[in-house]
C-alpha cells in the first residue's frame, strides 16, 4: 500500500491522524520541510512553503475549533499530515473520508488509487 498526503491541499485538521485505526498518520511542523516530506508524495505534492489558494480560501476563515493552517501542531491540529506509516495501511478509508482539505491518496496493490473525499 502506497500512501501519502498532497501537502499543498493539508489544512492539518488532524482528523487523518484521529480517525486511522493503524497509525498511518503523524502531524509535523510546517517549518520542518524536510520532515514535511517525508512520505512517498510526489515532488509536485510535497510541502514547498506555500498552501493551495482554493483550500485555504475554503478552510482558512471557518472556526471549527481547528488550527486551519498553522506552523506547529498543538496536540489537537495544526501542521501538516505526513504518512509514516503507509505500509500498515488497511484501507478501512476512514481518513479519505474525513479529510477536510481532501488531500490523501492511497495506491494500493492492484494498482486501484483512492482520494479523499471530505463529508
Amino acid at each position: 500500500m502506497k500512501v501519502y498526503v498532497e501537502k499543498p491541499k493539508c489544512t492539518g485538521c488532524q482528523h487523518c491522524k484521529d480517525v486511522c485505526p493503524v497509525s498511518v498518520f503523524e502531524l509535523r511542523d510546517r517549518t520542518k520541510q524536510d520532515e514535511v516530506n517525508a512520505d512517498v508524495a510526489p515532488p509536485e505534492m510535497q510541502w514547498k512553503g506555500q498552501s493551495d489558494p482554493a483550500v485555504v480560501q475554503k478552510w482558512g476563515q471557518v472556526q471549527d475549533g481547528h488550527k486551519h493552517f498553522a506552523d506547529t501542531n498543538d496536540g489537537t491540529s495544526g501542521g501538516i499530515s505526513v504518512a509514516v506509516n503507509g505500509s500498515a495501511c488497511i484501507l478501512c478509508q476512514a481518513c479519505l473520508i474525513q479529510c477536510e482539505g481532501e488531500c490523501i491518496v492511497i495506491d494500493d496493490e492492484a494498482g486501484n488509487t483512492y482520494h479523499s473525499i471530505y463529508q
